[in-house]
C-alpha cells in the first residue's frame, strides 16, 4: 500500500516521527511520498526521502504561497529533481477558497511550474479548491505533454472523466469516510485505474479516527472504505491503487 501524499516534515510529527514511519510499515504501507507545499518543505522532503528507503517525495510550492515562487526557487526545484527520490513536481494548483495569494499570481505559479514538469517529464500534484473550471482550462493545455494526478479530488465524475481522458489520475482520501461525502459517489463511478489513496496527514483524518492527528498508517481506512464502496475486495483495491502510483510516479525500478 502506498500513501501517495502525505505531508510528515511539518511539525506536527517533529516528536515521533520515526516511529509514525514504522507505524505505517508495520500497519501495510510500504511507501509514502512526501508533498512539498513551499520551499523550506519541498527541502524537507528531499531530505525525509534521501534518507529513508521507503519514501520518495515531490517539490514544489503550493497555490497558499504562489507569491514566493521566485525563479531561483524554480532553479533549485529543477536541481533537486536531479535526486530519483523526487518523483514529481507538487502540490501545485489554484486555491480560490481562502485566496491567501492573488488568482494572477496563483495562475502565473501553476503555469510555470506545470512548464519546469513538462521540460523535466515528471507528473504533477495538483491541489485545486472551488477553482476547478480554471484548473480544467489550464490543464487541457499540457494534454499530451505530461501526467499527474489531482489530489483530494473535489471535482465531480464528469470532470474526473475528462481527466482521465488527458492521461491524469485522481485521489481519494479521509473525506471519502465521511458522511455523504461527494467524493464517494465519484469514487464509485469512475475507472480504478484512474485513481490513487492518501492520507494528506496530518489533515483530513478517516473515520473512526476522525479529529485527531492523521498519520500515513491511517491510508489503510481509505482503502477498506474504497473496496466498501465498490464492493470488491481490500486485496484488490490495494493492488490496483499501488499499480496506478507505480507507474504515475515510476516507482517500481526505484524501489526493487
Amino acid at each position: 500500500m502506498i500513501d501517495t501524499h502525505c505531508h510528515i516534515d511539518f511539525r506536527d510529527f517533529d516528536r515521533d516521527r520515526a516511529e509514525v514511519i514504522a507505524d505505517a510499515v508495520a500497519c501495510g504501507v510500504d511507501r509514502l511520498i512526501n508533498i512539498g507545499a513551499d520551499i523550506e518543505s519541498s527541502r524537507r522532503s528531499l531530505h525525509l526521502a534521501e534518507t529513508h528507503d521507503n519514501i520518495f517525495c515531490t517539490v514544489g510550492v503550493h497555490p497558499h504561497d504562489s507569491k514566493t515562487l521566485t525563479p531561483e526557487f524554480l532553479k533549485e526545484m529543477e536541481a533537486m529533481a536531479a535526486s530519483r527520490k523526487v518523483v514529481g513536481i507538487g502540490e501545485i494548483g489554484l486555491d480560490y477558497y481562502r485566496n491567501l495569494s492573488p488568482h494572477d499570481i496563483q495562475k502565473k505559479a501553476f503555469i510555470q511550474q506545470l512548464d519546469l514538469a513538462a521540460a523535466l517529464h515528471r507528473p504533477v500534484v495538483i491541489h485545486v479548491r472551488e477553482a476547478m473550471d480554471d484548473a480544467l482550462q489550464i490543464i487541457q493545455g499540457y494534454a499530451g505533454k505530461m501526467r499527474g494526478v489531482f489530489h483530494c479530488f473535489p471535482g465531480t465524475t464528469e470532470q474526473a472523466k475528462r481527466l482521465a481522458g488527458i492521461g491524469f489520475l485522481i485521489s481519494v482520501n479521509g473525506v471519502l469516510t465521511y458522511k455523504n461525502s461527494r467524493m464517494a459517489k465519484v469514487a464509485q463511478e469512475v475507472d480504478l485505474e484512474m485513481v490513487l489513496i492518501e492520507t494528506d496527514c496530518p489533515y483530513l483524518t478517516p473515520e473512526p479516527h476522525r479529529g485527531q492527528r492523521n498519520t500515513p498508517a491511517y491510508v489503510r481506512f481509505v482503502c477498506h472504505k474504497l473496496a466498501e464502496i465498490r464492493r470488491m475486495d481490500v486485496a484488490d483495491i490495494d493492488k490496483i491503487t499501488t499499480r496506478n502510483a507505480e507507474k504515475l510516479f515510476r516507482l517500481v525500478d526505484m524501489f526493487e
